[in-house]
């Protein structure tokens, strides 16, 4: 009979189980975005970090290095969700106008609106480092890119201008932010930012109005 047995007092716990680097790494992520939500992307610091996750500062420090490392793997993830639920919609979609810029619109407004108000409070820090924000060029790089190969096979010239197609990511992140703060509803995002998208492709098309077969689509973006 063992001493615990013996004095009535119960035995000590299983130890924990030690998490793979994988697991470790997506245990962190996953607290630093329940912090940026519920304190603030300002509250996020790697001790922090460390304080919330239960585990030693070191740890922390091995996964990110830096708290702008930090903020750069958030964004990361967030961008390729994004680029994930997009990329999955455009092919689902049918060949025509209406349905790509419904995609575009949906995915993007409806990827803010799923990691919440933290997103855009990580999106201003990395303007605080140069380093940050030519992460966050680039990959606003990419997204504009593909936005322009969806959209150009229905533009009149086939190409779409660059300054257009940065006024409608400049659109999209205004009016994404504006619905996760409650500024507006995600409908009425996503139904101005398909608006924009269309007018946008209309311009190329030589009128700068809106093309009058799609003036009764704009619902499709809400759907």
């Amino acid at each position: 009979m063992s001493s615990a047995e013996t004095t009535g007092q119960p035995t000590d716990p299983q130890p924990r189980r030690r998490l793979s680097r994988q697991d470790r790494h997506r245990q962190l992520l996953d607290v630093a975005w329940q912090i940026a939500r519920d304190e603030g992307t300002e509250a996020l610091t790697l001790g922090r970090l460390s304080e919330q996750a239960g585990v030693t500062k070191p740890v922390v420090y091995d996964h990110f290095e830096t708290r702008p490392g930090l903020l750069a793997a958030l964004y990361r993830e967030f961008d390729a969700r994004q680029t994930a639920v997009m990329d999955a919609a455009l092919a689902a979609s049918q060949p025509s106008l209406a349905d790509r810029a419904a995609v575009i619109a949906t995915s993007y407004v409806d990827c803010v609106l799923l990691q919440g108000r933290e997103i855009p409070g990580v999106i201003a820090a990395l303007a605080g480092s140069p380093e940050l924000e030519r992460i966050k060029r680039e990959y606003e790089a990419v997204f504009i890119e593909k936005c322009r190969i969806a959209l150009s096979p229905f533009a009149g010239t086939g190409t779409i201008a660059a300054a257009g197609l940065w006024a409608m990511l400049g659109a999209a992140e205004a009016l994404s932010y504006a619905a996760a703060s409650g500024d507006i509803t995600a409908v009425e995002a996503k139904d101005e930012l398909f608006e924009t998208i269309v007018a946008m492709v209309a311009r190329s098309m030589g009128g700068g109005t809106h093309p009058d077969h799609l003036r009764n689509t704009a619902g499709l973006a809400s759907r």
